[in-house]
């Protein structure tokens, strides 16, 4: 069975050599022949594995390009495994949707780990086989899966790691070779692995965002638009704390950060409803213009920065008096002044 070339920092994921038959694992192909298409085992350090063009798909194949190509990684149903004659056989058109799923589950989380334990051995400059043997397949074997144990180490490293041990040799009294059993890793090792965990394994808060237009025209009605934002703030949780601010009048935006999207997204749903039962209250109105959703950093970054220049041009002409009557008399905006104290409540 042909590899590619070893080094301390080259090792399979799992235990296990080579995969067992009916289990769906990543490949990534190399070669399209005539017959047969060659591919790599991902999560088995690269060894070989082969397709044939009969086993690609479950229909007639016009143009074998349509189903597969060359570097992409795909999941594939191991059919047979010879490893005395290095052959391992696998198949596209075995493949359910389950099965697509569950591998690649599986293999986001294997890819994670050993993005991780990888990380380590090559910082701390050692064999990373000899790590996955004393730490990262014990750990497979326990949590049936070390991604599983990993998400504990975040929070409680030491009812995970301490239970590893290994067992030395060492020279008793008399010259006699006695066996020691010590921990699996030592404390520096134990340290950057906990280090790199909770580097890539602690939830980040996701920031969700609504957009909503809130007009009145009553008297007073920056005074009631105020207080509408209020009773949108007042819905907060601890876990997720809402957020009004002006963008522009009339738009507005609600925001908050929470580790569960769906929470997140329920929380302001509840704020728009606050929001909008205390403006009517006013005989004002207000206009949902994106529900809430998870945005991204950079959606994020240009609403502040569209926030931080409204801000500035507020500064620029907070003297301007007239235009201050001006916005106050016509009830339907937010005053200059208003605005850039709303955007620092």
């Amino acid at each position: 069975m042909t590899t590619l070339p070893t080094t301390p920092l080259d090792c399979r994921m799992y235990e296990s050599k080579y995969p067992e038959v009916d289990t769906p694992v990543m490949i990534q192909v190399k070669e399209i022949g005539d017959v047969c298409t060659h591919v790599s085992l991902l999560e088995y350090n690269n060894i070989e594995g082969m397709i044939l063009l009969s086993d690609l798909s479950r229909r007639r194949i016009r143009s074998v390009g349509s189903l597969i190509k060359v570097g992409r990684i795909e999941p594939a149903m191991v059919l047979r495994v010879n490893p005395d004659k290095g052959y391992i056989d696998l198949s596209k058109k075995r493949l359910s949707e389950q099965d697509i799923q569950v591998c690649e589950d599986k293999f986001s989380k294997s890819k994670l780990v050993h993005s991780i334990m990888r990380h380590v051995a090559e910082t701390l400059e050692l064999d990373l086989e000899d790590l996955y043997i004393h730490v990262g397949w014990p750990l497979y074997r326990k949590y049936g899966h070390a991604f599983e144990a990993f998400k504990l180490i975040v929070n409680d490293p030491d009812s995970v790691l301490n239970p590893l041990t290994r067992e030395v040799k060492e020279v008793g009294p008399g010259g006699k070779e006695v066996t020691k059993v010590v921990p699996a890793i030592s404390e520096d090792v134990k340290d950057a692995l906990v280090r790199n965990i909770r580097r890539r394994m602690t939830p980040q808060p996701l920031k969700i965002r609504a957009d909503v237009e809130l007009k009145c025209f009553q008297f007073d009605g920056v005074l009631h638009i105020k207080g509408a934002m209020r009773k949108a703030e007042a819905v907060s949780t601890k876990e997720c704390p809402v957020k009004i601010k002006l963008v522009a009048p009339p738009a507005y935006v609600l925001t908050t950060q929470t580790l569960d999207k769906d929470q997140g997204i329920s929380v302001l749903r509840k704020a728009i409803v606050a929001c909008s039962q205390e403006i009517e209250r006013h005989q004002g109105k207000l206009i949902v213009k994106e529900a809430p959703r998870a945005v991204s950093e950079r959606e994020d970054k240009l609403l502040a920065e569209q926030l931080a220049k409204l801000s500035l041009q507020n500064e620029e002409v907070s003297g301007d008096e007239d235009s201050e009557e001006e916005e106050d008399t016509g009830m339907g905006s937010v005053d200059l002044e208003s605005t850039n104290s709303l955007i620092n409540d």
